[in-house]
């Protein structure tokens, strides 16, 4: 059977990097109650001429040279975002154009921080249905753009930046000691959309609006959305807990990374944990802490690596993958 291979993975972070210390002189807020609450010590956001596209290019290119391909050997993109560049053409098909690429096809997928999992999900069906050999899956943000600065429950939480990886057709054998990958599992539930949203958008209000969030209500709920996709994913692959080597979580908050790993019994040593240096990026947290793992020799080839997150609608999602 065919299976959809990580030949290539990349990453993108803006110039600025604000530290704790630096969010204390913006909003009535310490570095002590940030790191406590969430485990952030710093963020990075863009600057002027740094947008989504200009992240997402950088970090696709990043994905291709590490891959060894260029970009005439790509047919497919898709790009996970909630801050697109425009409102239309998709941000994505603004990628193609900074690339040179002038085949294929290019499209976005807005599923919130749960984007990156669900661009996966999308990628692998394109590929194993025969649509794409090669696919750049994105991930990429600037929450900055839609921060309420004097809100300090939110602005302290989120920052900006671009992941991606090249997807490839492989001849697989179907059983889990494939590369590539092997489950997929994709949730939402659109009762819970007044927990975390933003206030705004071309067909309500005509503006940008800012991002809200009920954090008890996102917190409450996020644990047992997590195990939920986590545990249809074994299921599905016929495996255990042991069998993984790497959870790499949606950094959006400490607490819920080490709350889903103590329920799940993953050691903390097996998870990927990068919110401590960039925030919560939304769809761009999984690539970014995949790039991170994957440049440092923690994720090697052959190992077992489960993606997870959850956003806001509420979406919640799972990929299984052989590295």
């Amino acid at each position: 059977m065919i299976r959809s291979i990580v030949r290539g993975f990349g990453a993108s972070l803006p110039k600025r990097v604000v530290t704790n210390r630096e969010m204390e002189s913006l909003v009535d807020t310490t570095d002590e109650w940030i790191v406590q609450r969430t485990g952030i010590r710093q963020r990075y956001i863009a600057g002027e001429g740094e947008t989504t596209a200009s992240l997402g290019e950088a970090a696709a290119r990043a994905a291709l040279d590490n891959a060894q391909l260029t970009p005439a050997d790509i047919d497919l993109i898709i790009l996970a975002t909630s801050t697109p560049d425009n409102t239309f053409p998709a941000t994505s098909v603004d990628i193609q154009r900074r690339l040179g690429i002038h085949h294929g096809a290019a499209f976005d997928i807005q599923a919130v921080c749960t984007g990156f999992v669900y661009a996966m999900a999308t990628a692998d069906l394109y590929i194993r249905g025969g649509m794409a050999k090669r696919a750049l899956v994105i991930g990429a943000e600037t929450f900055s753009r839609i921060l309420d600065w004097n809100d300090r429950t939110t602005c302290v939480l989120f920052g900006d930046g671009a992941g991606a990886v090249v997807l490839e057709a492989a001849e697989g054998e179907g059983a889990t000691s494939d590369r590539g990958i092997l489950t997929a599992h994709l949730r939402s539930d659109g009762a819970h959309k007044d927990k975390l949203y933003v206030d705004g958008g071309p067909s309500s209000t005509g503006t940008v609006g800012h991002l809200k969030m009920e954090g008890r209500e996102v917190f409450k709920h996020a644990v047992g959305m997590i195990t939920d996709v986590i545990v249809a994913a074994f299921d599905a692959a016929k495996i255990s807990i042991e069998d993984i080597d790497w959870l790499v979580p949606h950094q959006a908050n400490i607490r819920i990374i080490e709350g889903s790993a103590k329920k799940l019994h993953i050691p903390m040593e097996k998870v990927v944990v990068t919110v401590d240096q960039h925030g919560n990026t939304s769809a761009a947290s999984i690539p970014l802490a995949l790039a991170t793992a994957a440049a440092d020799g923690r994720i090697k080839k052959g190992d077992l690596v489960l993606l997870e997150a959850m956003g806001g609608g509420f979406t919640w999602g799972s990929v299984l993958l052989r590295w």
